[in-house]
C-alpha cells in the first residue's frame, strides 16, 4: 500500500471518523544542539509537538520520516539505519516513486509506505535533496518543504483502506538535512516550525 499527496480517494456518502486536528508530532535529535534548536521551536508551536532525546526509532509512534533524495536510495544517515531496520522498505519507496511520480519524487512531496512492522506501520518519505549525499546550500527551504509535504499527506493523504490519518497517530521526525545536507539546526528547526504553523496553525485559536 502506498500514498501519494496527490492522490486522492473519494468516500462516497460515508462518513469518515472523526480525526484529530493534528498529530502528535515528535522531533527526534541524537545530538544536542538540534535537540537545543527543536526545544526553542516547540516553544511557539500550537498543538502536540514534543522534543524526544535519541534515536527516532525508540519513539512509539505509527510512522517515521525518510528525509530522502528525490530517487528513493536510503544509503546514508538515517535513512540508512531504516532500510537496516526495514529490510523491505527501500525497495517500496523506490516502487512509489515510480509509480507516482515517474521515478523522481520533487522536493515537496512525500509518499507513504509500509515497513513491514507492526510499528512503526509506515514510513513517510520526503526528500530534501535531489541527488544523494548533496550538500544544501546555507539559504536552502528544502526542510521546510520536505516537512511540509509530511503534514500535508497526513491531513490530506490516502492509504489503500482510509485517510493517513486514520492510521497515523504519532509522526517520529529526525532532522530535516541536518546530516549530509549540511542544515544548521536551528534552520532546520525554523522551517519545520513554519511548516507546521501553515498547515496546522489556523486548526487552533490565536
Amino acid at each position: 500500500m502506498t500514498a501519494d499527496s496527490g492522490t486522492h480517494t473519494g468516500r462516497g456518502d460515508a462518513h469518515p471518523p472523526v480525526s484529530p486536528r493534528t498529530p502528535e508530532l515528535v522531533l527526534c535529535a541524537v545530538d544536542e544542539p538540534l535537540a537545543t534548536a527543536w526545544t526553542a521551536a516547540v516553544e511557539k508551536l500550537p498543538g502536540r509537538v514534543r522534543v524526544h532525546r535519541g534515536s527516532v526509532l525508540d519513539v512509539v509512534a505509527q510512522a517515521v520520516v525518510s528525509p530522502a533524495n528525490s530517487y528513493g536510495w536510503m544509503r546514508g544517515g538515517i535513512d540508512a539505519v531504516y532500510a537496516r531496520a526495514f529490510p523491505e522498505v527501500e525497495q517500496r519507496v523506490r516502487s512509489a516513486v515510480l509509480a507516482f511520480h515517474g521515478g523522481e519524487l520533487p522536493i515537496g512531496e512525500a509518499v507513504v509506505v509500509p515497513t513491514g512492522e507492526a510499528e512503526p506501520a509506515w514510513l513517510i518519505s520526503a526528500p530534501t535533496m535531489r541527488e544523494p549525499g548533496e550538500l544544501l546550500p546555507a539559504d536552502t527551504v528544502h526542510p521546510y518543504l520536505a516537512a511540509r509535504a509530511v503534514f500535508l499527506q497526513w491531513r490530506d493523504g490516502q492509504l489503500d483502506d482510509g485517510p493517513v490519518r486514520e492510521h497515523v497517530g504519532t509522526i517520529a521526525m529526525p532532522g530535516l538535512g541536518t546530516g549530509v545536507g549540511g542544515v544548521a539546526p536551528a534552520t532546520c528547526a525554523r522551517q519545520v516550525a513554519a511548516a507546521w504553523d501553515e498547515v496546522f496553525g489556523n486548526r487552533y485559536p490565536r
